[in-house]
């Protein structure tokens, strides 16, 4: 098994090195195959199959967007309790493709439904017929234009035939750039933990890093488990956890119209039943599931288009969680407070902006500012001890962390950000030559 290097070097991404990564191995119940169906203009891989061949309880949650593209239309259309496969495309987003676009998910889904078939007769003692309506898709890329049906028809053959029943760390690693567009590095993480006593897998991987504020879910996660876990069970999970991590980024304010994030659960652990997501036995999953999302969320603000700072705002203090959350993200998506950052300067009167934009009565008198352990506000006026000079030094640094007390309740909340720097410019004026 080789990694097709044209995806680095297509992406940029040959700082990216193996040893930087999780060793992501097998995990039962889930095939994984990647192909080059010449989407781009230069080979890369562009299409990944997850392929569930004894089926998957699944669950998603998809942008809320009021435009959205053909291939959610088609996944929110699926009532199957278990899912067959998932198919992801890069380079086209199925997104204001109309009726055409819909049909072509539609052709497609009948020639894998054809194609796993054949692989279920070859390969297993008892087959059984996959059919199309347990297919969903995943779609990225330029919206409104043509999607490549035949391109993606013709492939499909092939992308089954390379099918790999076990995984080890470069297969995962092919499906993270697969799935790539403008991402520099590939994002893939895991966890294991336990229901009961059995040991229970956790894999994820995303890709993301324009187009990204969240709005139920942000750009496209996929998030695999070996736990018996029911569809019910699983979207309470997701719908809990998506709130804090995929639903607490923000790279440039902009909310796509193909976001998704879903989980599938193989249930080759024969773990003990679970129904309600506040079992003790399920606390560790929990924990573990939330630090897959979380991890997964700030690889794509790390990795945010241009980006040379991470950036961290915490609203403690609060009266409630919506307020907490509008203040810190009136922050994390004003460009004047992402150019501040980027340009190193300690122009902390821009939170101050940003705080009063944000619609939510605050008491001046109780507000503290810190960059890190740094005063800069505190009780409403500027630290007796504040000094320019340290906070500008600490803003060169690549992690910048942002506090903001309002000394009003006990409600808190954490948005993930980055700088704003020409590069983003440059990278979104050249994103279709």
């Amino acid at each position: 098994m080789t990694i097709n290097l044209g995806n680095f070097m297509n992406t940029q991404a040959l700082k990216s090195k193996m040893q930087d990564f999780q060793d992501l191995e097998h995990i039962d119940g889930v095939s994984i195959s990647t192909v080059c169906a010449n989407l781009y203009s230069k080979p890369r891989d562009d299409l990944v199959m997850f392929y569930f061949r004894d089926g998957a309880n699944y669950a998603s949650v998809y942008t809320q967007s009021k435009i959205v593209s053909e291939n959610i239309k088609w996944n929110l259309g699926i009532k199957c309790k278990k899912i067959k496969s998932l198919l992801i495309n890069t380079r086209n987003a199925n997104a204001f493709t109309g009726p055409e676009g819909y049909k072509a998910l539609k052709e497609i889904a009948e020639e894998i439904s054809i194609q796993l078939s054949k692989k279920q007769n070859e390969d297993e003692d008892h087959p059984k017929k996959i059919l199309g309506n347990e297919i969903l898709f995943g779609c990225t890329g330029t919206i409104g234009e043509k999607y490549p049906t035949e391109k993606i028809k013709k492939n499909i053959p092939e992308l089954i035939k390379k099918i790999k029943y076990t995984q080890n760390k470069l297969i995962w690693m092919k499906a993270a750039l697969g799935i790539m567009t403008t991402d520099l590095k590939p994002k893939l993480t895991m966890e294991e933990c336990k229901i009961g006593n059995k040991k229970i897998k956790i894999y994820g991987i995303a890709k993301g890093s324009g187009m990204i504020f969240p709005n139920m879910a942000t750009t496209l996660g996929y998030i695999f488990t070996d736990a018996d876990l029911s569809n019910d069970i699983l979207s309470k999970l997701l719908k809990k956890n998506i709130d804090t991590t995929f639903n607490a980024i923000t790279c440039d304010g902009d909310t796509s119209t193909n976001d998704m994030v879903s989980i599938f659960s193989t249930g080759k652990i024969k773990n003990s039943m679970i129904n309600n997501i506040n079992d003790k036995r399920m606390k560790s999953f929990d924990k573990a599931l939330h630090s897959v999302l979380l991890n997964l969320s700030k690889k794509i603000v790390a990795d945010g288009e241009g980006a040379t700072k991470f950036i961290t705002i915490n609203v403690i203090k609060s009266k409630s969680d919506n307020d907490a959350k509008k203040i810190a993200f009136s922050i994390a998506n004003s460009n004047l407070v992402k150019t501040a950052i980027a340009g190193e300067d300690p122009n902390w009167g821009r939170i101050i902006m940003a705080i009063g934009k944000s619609g939510i009565n605050i008491n001046l008198d109780k507000l503290s500012i810190n960059f890190s352990n740094i005063k800069i506000i505190e009780k409403g006026k500027i630290f007796k001890n504040y000094k320019e000079s340290e906070v500008a030094n600490y803003m060169k640094g690549s992690a910048i962390d942002i506090s903001i007390n309002l000394n009003l309740g006990t409600k808190n909340f954490t948005a993930y950000t980055m700088d704003l720097t020409k590069k983003y410019i440059e990278i979104n004026a050249d994103y279709r030559s």
